[in-house]
């Protein structure tokens, strides 16, 4: 047996001790960087990583203000807001949104429509914080959420602001409607620079004085800082910006007349616009059918939605400013002051009326078989003779014609405080030329002049420029703005600005030459086409009316409204102005395929004319005189 080999201790105690001495020295170092970091972030990095802190315990939420209101010219509420409960869905927030829906709607009623109209929100503002799956919720409602309120993450309970229109339909297409700000909106936010006065605002407007006076409406965002717990949740209100509500907008609109008006209209499509000759405040803006208001306050549902925007009768479609019509023979004064103007015609000029007028190879039929037989100027107005125009439009030619007719404002945008307008077509050889692409289209035809006398043709005007343009000549020749906004008021400090008249420009004309057509209009209203509508007025009024044709006749084929599909029979039109004294309204009506001017459009004009001057309501619904008395009168 080997002796045991004896340890050497005193190394290995050296070797122990290196060891030790290591491992303390890597224990140090360790400390070194663990304070170094240390001292890094509670004293380099206090102030930033503070204030991370602060804004996880601190929820700066932004504050919608409260949409200002819009009135009529006498103070009657036409939209307002009211306060109520929407349930809404974080979409970020929740995994599964269709089993969440599904869930929510054992607690809460949730709907077919509500589904559909969540999902439409959803495709069309994906970047949308959180969207309304139910709004206006039941107190009981509320309740019921509230008490499980834990198993649905991503679902809230708010308090929204919303809009409400009193009338329902009354005056929608001047009113507009609100939606929901999609990203279009927000992109056009961005270029104006106001994107952060929007945030917390879900509705923007999107037609009419919504539109038009959205920055005025809409006031300025407030802010509140909010503490919340580590599920997010408020716990208490730190510090609060308050929103500052939106300004009120006061319309030049008279609600009662505008009722009338639309009364006036019944079932049938049309427009109306009544103009303030010495200010152009509009008293009355008609487009019918309308559409109701809320129905978009919310979101509308794709139910609705389809049957507005798929309706033949197009009820989103404002024909007042963006509805394109030929005016008829409601163009024959102006052609008729164009020919004072021009030297062409004196007020005693004569010619026979056979019925027709042969240009070329073509016959132009008069719309009464036989025609009137001697017609001056004065009876051209007031029984609305064709021949005569058609041969005084081939006296003037179309040059002077359209040079002439500008000065009216036609186939020129009104300048109207809504968005949407059409400019309308006043027909000239350049138009022409820039209108189509083909050599043989572009050439202008002596033909065609023709048939523009008489406001046919390729002649197309919007009923607001026909109302601005009988506005101007029952006013002299002082064109004003048409307006519907007369103030804008501040709610919380009371200051107003009024928005007053704009002349636009004057028209060169004779006042004998204005004067004139003036009694020759009058003369429609008491002896000519318009005599049956206006018989027994307290007032002496002027008026022409007008018959616009949907689709042409063929030459020598009489017009026969029976045989012909409602959607493409006549329009209706008639322009007035009252009292002839000192004219103190004027105004355009369209009613479409209905035939006669002075049967369909005449009666709604009387009925308004009655009611702005006398106060006097229409003993019924106005509606149009029968065909037999209408060919009857006289023609358009």
């Amino acid at each position: 047996m080997r002796p045991a080999e004896l340890r050497d201790h005193e190394r290995e105690l050296y070797y122990f001790q290196l060891r030790i001495g290591f491992a303390g020295a890597v224990v140090l170092v360790a400390f070194a960087l663990l304070f170094a970091r240390f001292f890094y972030l509670q004293v380099v990095q206090h102030g930033r990583y503070a204030s991370k802190a602060e804004d996880n315990r601190i929820s700066i939420v932004p504050i919608a203000p409260n949409r200002g209101l819009i009135l009529d010219r006498n103070g009657v509420v036409l939209a307002r807001n009211y306060s109520a409960y929407t349930l809404e869905i974080f979409p970020a927030k929740v995994r599964d949104l269709e089993r969440t829906i599904g869930e929510l709607g054992a607690v809460v009623e949730v709907q077919a429509k509500d589904r559909s109209r969540f999902r439409k929100l959803l495709a069309e503002t994906r970047s949308a914080e959180s969207l309304p799956i139910r709004t206006r919720l039941s107190d009981e409602e509320v309740a019921r959420f509230a008490a499980n309120r834990y198993r649905f993450p991503g679902v809230e309970i708010k308090a929204r602001l919303f809009r409400q229109y009193p009338l329902g339909a009354t005056a929608s297409h001047v009113l507009g409607h609100i939606g929901r700000i999609s990203t279009r909106d927000r992109d056009r936010l961005e270029e104006l620079g106001v994107e952060a006065n929007y945030r917390g605002t879900d509705f923007i407007g999107k037609a009419g004085i919504e539109a038009s006076y959205q920055h005025e409406l809409h006031g300025t965002a407030g802010v509140e800082q909010v503490e919340i717990d580590a599920a997010g949740r408020g716990l208490r209100t730190l510090a609060r910006t308050p929103a500052q509500p939106g300004n009120d907008v006061k319309l030049t609109l008279d609600v009662r007349l505008q009722q009338i008006a639309e009364d006036g209209f019944g079932e049938r499509r049309g427009a109306l616009v009544a103009l303030e000759p010495q200010t152009g405040a509009v008293l009355a803006f008609v487009s019918r059918p309308g559409f109701d208001p809320n129905l978009f306050v919310d979101g509308i549902d794709p139910a609705h939605w389809d049957a507005l925007n798929n309706s033949p009768d197009r009820p989103l479609n404002n024909r007042a400013i963006a509805g394109v019509y030929p005016p008829g023979s409601t163009f024959k004064p102006y052609m008729a002051l164009a020919a004072l103007e021009l030297g062409k015609r004196t007020p005693r000029s004569t010619i026979h009326d056979p019925g027709y007028f042969v240009f070329g190879e073509r016959r132009f039929r008069d719309s009464k078989p036989g025609g009137h037989g001697t017609v001056d100027l004065y009876k051209s107005i007031v029984v609305s003779s064709d021949t005569f125009y058609y041969q005084l439009a081939n006296d003037l030619g179309i040059d002077a014609i359209a040079g002439f007719m500008q000065h009216f404002g036609f186939g020129a945008r009104t300048g109207i405080d809504l968005e949407g307008e059409a400019s309308g077509v006043l027909p000239s050889p350049q138009w022409k030329r820039k209108r189509f692409r083909l050599p043989e289209q572009q050439k202008w035809y002596p033909g065609e002049t023709i048939s523009i006398g008489i406001g046919q043709g390729y002649n197309a005007y919007t009923p607001a420029q026909l109302a601005l343009a009988v506005a101007t000549l029952a006013n002299q020749g002082a064109m004003y703005r048409p307006h519907l906004v007369s103030q804008v008021e501040n709610p919380r400090s009371g200051t107003r600005r009024s928005i007053g008249p704009e002349l636009v420009k004057r028209v060169p004309l004779r006042a004998e030459n204005v004067e004139f057509v003036l009694r020759a209009m009058a003369g429609v209203n008491r002896e000519g086409t318009g005599a049956r509508a206006f018989a027994g007025a307290q007032y002496t009024s002027g008026g022409k009316t007008g018959t616009a044709q949907v689709v042409g006749m063929k030459q020598n084929e009489k017009y026969d409204e029976r045989r012909v599909s409602e959607r493409l029979r006549d329009h209706a039109l008639f322009i007035a102005f009252a009292p002839l004294e000192s004219p103190r309204i004027a105004l355009a009506v369209l009613v479409e395929n209905s035939g006669f001017g002075a049967r369909a459009a005449a009666p709604i004009a009387r009925a308004v004319l009655d009611y702005y001057l006398l106060g006097k309501l229409p003993a019924a619904p106005v509606r149009p005189a029968p065909l037999e008395a209408a060919e009857d009168a006289a023609s358009d």
